[in-house]
C-alpha cells in the first residue's frame, strides 16, 4: 500500500521517514519529495508498505501525530492524476 504523508518537517529526510514508518513492519520504499529548481523538501512524502493491515496500522497510529512540531497528515495516497504541461504556451503561434 502506498501511503502519503503530510506536513511533514523540512529536516526528515528518507531514512528517518523510513524508520518512523518502520515500527508498524516492512517499508519498502520512503520518499521525501523535493523541489526541483531548489532542491527543499516539499515537506511531504510517501512510504510504500507491502502488507496492508501493517500499512493501516501505520497510518491510523501516525495520522495527527506531532513530529518535530508538526502535526502529521497520513493517509492512503490517491493515484497520480494526469496533469496538463506547465511549459507555457500549448498552441502554436503560425511563424
Amino acid at each position: 500500500m502506498n501511503i502519503y504523508i503530510g506536513n511533514i518537517d523540512y529536516a526528515v529526510n528518507d531514512a528517518t521517514l523510513q524508520t518512523m514508518f518502520e515500527k508498524f513492519g516492512e517499508v519498502s520504499k520512503a520518499s521525501i519529495i523535493f523541489d526541483q529548481y531548489t532542491d527543499r523538501s516539499k515537506g511531504f512524502g510517501f512510504v510504500e508498505m507491502p502488507n496492508k493491515s501493517e500499512a493501516e496500522q501505520a497510518i491510523s497510529s501516525m495520522n495527527n501525530s506531532e513530529i518535530n512540531g508538526r502535526t502529521l497528515m497520513v493517509n492512503e495516497a490517491r493515484p497520480k492524476e494526469s496533469r496538463p504541461s506547465r511549459g507555457g504556451n500549448s498552441h502554436t503561434t503560425g511563424y
